[in-house]
């Protein structure tokens, strides 16, 4: 494919200099429409720097699709002023601007499929059209491939991650002493649905090159808001380059405070980010009795305390003040609190009322929990008091874990006492019972992963659901992973190294050339069904 565009791009530029830019994806049933000419006569060099206006006419009526968002034009002319035709089909495609054209440039016109015919919709798929204000049109070209380095295969056939092939875009900085990456990269194009990519009509010099899922469509890159790709060595581009390829990561985004707002028992603050370390406190006179949650680098810190309490002097409502440190900014912020008796405290069971084989049964609370007294709790089964264990799980102080003997097949039920779980400034006021079922071990899996060439530092392993959601993770240095009873699903397999070691995984870093921390994808799906038995081994060194 990629040998037919060559081909394609050096004929084209010696007739007309305006040509398909990117794969097509295959033989057209139905005709485009075909351009006639333009206000720029051939070989169109030594445009004029004052023109104000692009006209491409075409052999029948057209529409422009969507241009603002699918034109793009290289380097950029910031002050589009029109562009025709708008609402009513025409034989010509006008572009009107502002700006004077630079010297001695080219400049090309990616439409994208923007063009199309009036009567049936059928675009000029990936046109482009190209002159120079100077004595000859640039015509080297770089082209590669992109992938999303967090997705995994899409087929068991696959190992190219998802790409959102409407937004995905390549552009190039000219290297300076001062750079603005937050300006519009001097050339841009897209990439198609397969993630390939050409920057053509491209002059000879020193550039960064940058990848990113354009999701406000823009053209510039959002740092913290859109994946990217990027080499941190500049490209000394004196000639064509083919098979640039480039991996996507979500970027890094800026700790910074976003907002706070009510929360069942208390108040949340809200960071962008994962700041080292959060400090806040209270300076409000009648708040002192309170209690501060966080984890380490987390974005959100859990301000917990005792709404009901009349000395508080906020049983109906207060503005309440804050102060935070996160080490790069300190600040005070308030927040209207309106008593909610609506997020008064709960327990639910959020797994459902199948209990996996040898597993814990879980509850989960709307509130932090400090202890539970378990003295009047029962377990029954087939009215019989069955003995059983439970605590706050260690990993997550929402959670109660409740381990017992558990017989497939068998039916229980947990009775939970009103005011036995118990938070910082409040319990559960209702008494809660939970029926479930063991399931039996026969309607699950079971999976051996073993893992070759394990990273140097500890990693997250995570098994991931058709929507790439995290089923299971674990931060280990295990090269065996065994699941005796995996629900019958089909199964992602991905691997986020920790490489500094610091208890998170670090996107990347555009603006400061820092690389994302690695990231590996077993290079197919995982597919669990009733009492199969799979055993898998996944080098991570093979592509």
């Amino acid at each position: 494919m990629k040998t037919y565009f060559l081909s394609v791009f050096f004929g084209f530029l010696l007739i007309s200099c305006a040509r398909v830019g990117s794969p097509n994806g295959g033989t057209k049933d139905t005709i485009p429409p075909t351009m006639l000419g333009s206000n720029i006569d051939t070989p169109r060099v030594n445009v004029p720097r004052n023109l104000k206006e692009l006209r491409l006419d075409f052999d029948e009526y057209v529409m422009l699709k969507e241009a603002s968002k699918n034109l793009i034009i290289s380097p950029p002319i910031k002050k589009i002023k029109k562009m025709l035709p708008a609402n009513l089909a025409n034989k010509s495609v006008i572009i009107q601007w502002e700006d004077s054209l630079q010297a001695n440039t080219t400049y090309n016109f990616n439409f994208g499929n923007s063009i199309r015919d009036n009567n049936e919709g059928n675009a000029l798929p990936y046109f482009n059209f190209a002159f120079s204000t100077g004595e000859k049109i640039d015509d080297l070209y770089i082209s590669g491939e992109l992938k999303n380095i967090m997705s995994p295969p899409k087929s068991p056939t696959s190992n190219t991650g998802n790409l959102n092939e409407k937004n995905l875009v390549v552009g190039l900085y000219k290297l300076k002493d001062s750079m603005d990456f937050h300006q519009k990269p001097y050339y841009i194009s897209k990439a198609d649905a397969d993630g390939y990519y050409e920057l053509n009509y491209l002059s000879p010099a020193n550039y960064k090159i940058i990848a990113f899922i354009d999701s406000n469509e823009n053209s510039v890159f959002d740092s913290g808001a859109e994946n990217v790709g990027f080499l941190k060595d500049s490209i000394q581009f004196q000639e064509n380059i083919s098979g640039l390829n480039l991996n996507l990561y979500p970027s890094k985004k800026a700790v910074k405070y976003l907002e706070m707002k009510e929360n069942p028992g208390g108040i949340l603050m809200l960071f962008q980010g994962n700041p080292d370390q959060t400090n806040v406190l209270s300076i409000n006179e009648n708040l002192k009795d309170y209690k501060i949650t966080s984890r380490p680098k987390s974005d959100s810190v859990f301000i917990w305390f005792d709404a009901k309490k009349d000395s508080l002097g906020i049983g109906k409502s207060d503005n309440l003040k804050f102060s935070y440190d996160i080490g790069n900014k300190q600040d005070t912020v308030s927040v209207f609190y309106r008593m909610n008796a609506q997020n008064e405290m709960k327990i639910s069971n959020e797994k459902g009322n199948l209990l996996p084989p040898k597993s814990k049964f879980e509850i989960t609370s709307n509130y932090i929990l400090d202890s539970i007294n378990t003295e009047k709790w029962t377990l029954v089964s087939d009215s019989i008091a069955q003995p059983f264990t439970a605590k706050i799980s260690e990993a997550n102080p929402y959670k109660i874990l409740v381990d017992s003997d558990f017989k497939e097949g068998k039916k229980y039920s947990l009775n939970i006492p009103k005011e036995t779980a118990i938070s910082f400034y409040d319990r559960i006021s209702k008494s809660y019972r939970f029926d479930f079922e063991a399931d039996k071990s026969e309607n699950y899996g079971n999976l051996h992963l073993k893992i070759i060439n394990i990273p140097d530092k500890k990693f997250w392993f995570q098994l991931l659901n058709e929507k790439e959601e995290p089923v299971y993770s674990a931060y280990t240095n295990q090269s065996e992973m065994v699941f005796e009873y995996l629900k019958p699903a089909t199964y992602g397999v991905r691997i986020l190294v920790d490489n500094n070691e610091n208890g998170i995984w670090d996107a990347a870093d555009f603006e400061n050339q820092t690389f994302a921390e690695d990231v590996y994808n077993f290079n197919k799906k995982i597919s669990a069904r009733p009492l199969w038995s799979l055993n898998e081994t996944w080098d991570l060194k093979e592509p």
